[in-house]
């Protein structure tokens, strides 16, 4: 296995928290969740943000199609930060040591450009990468190979020698495809003990 030269982070459920479903169960009640989930192509208007449209924008367009829900859709634009949070310190003081040891760290993320200007706010650790490859800004999304591609060219990193931690399987499988080192990210804990692993980190720098 080659040396890791960067570590990449995903940033939803890796770094902040990302949970839309809990946020409607929350507001406007399981069964209006449900129904509004299964009328409204909520997953297709964030991936159109994610390639780079305004979600204002977005929202406001997919709420005149949709005038029963109105409220719902708006409230994906305008109570985004509810259904991004909590932190997730653990990853937070992962990265921090990583790069405290020197160790390129990158993010590879699906995001808009809104939401991130939004998120790096209440989270300031999104703007402490080395380099950052967001969806929004490039117009091209994970697990598409063409990101992925991207990130390799720009950075000059091999990709052998790239460890990449998302917390979405498909994501993981596009990136160990084109031959990069990989972890299923289900908690900071877990990717403690693999960068300790890889060497990459102390047990003690890992927390």
């Amino acid at each position: 296995m080659a040396a890791i030269e960067a570590v990449v982070f995903d940033i939803g459920n890796v770094l902040m928290n990302w949970d839309p479903e809990g946020y409607y169960d929350r507001t406007f009640g399981r069964d209006r969740r449900e129904e509004l989930f299964a009328a409204v192509d909520l997953d297709g208007m964030n991936i159109r943000s994610d390639l780079g449209e305004d979600i204002a924008d977005l929202t406001a367009e997919t709420a005149a199609l949709h005038p029963g829900f109105a409220e719902e859709i708006l409230a994906w634009s305008n109570d985004w930060m509810e259904m991004a949070k909590p932190d997730v310190p653990g990853t937070a003081t992962l990265l921090r040591a990583l790069k405290e040891r020197g160790m390129p760290v990158f993010a590879l993320s699906n995001f808009g450009i809104r939401t991130l200007e939004m998120a790096e706010t209440a989270y300031p650790v999104l703007t402490e990468f080395d380099r950052r490859y967001i969806s929004g800004h490039l117009g091209m999304v994970k697990p598409d190979a063409a990101f992925y591609a991207h990130l390799e060219t720009d950075s000059g990193v091999s990709p052998e020698t790239i460890l990449f931690t998302d917390d979405r399987p498909d994501n993981i499988e596009a990136a160990a495809a084109r031959g990069w080192q990989v972890h299923l990210f289900e908690g900071p804990e877990g990717f403690a003990k693999r960068l300790v692993a890889e060497g990459l980190l102390t047990e003690e720098e890992a927390g």
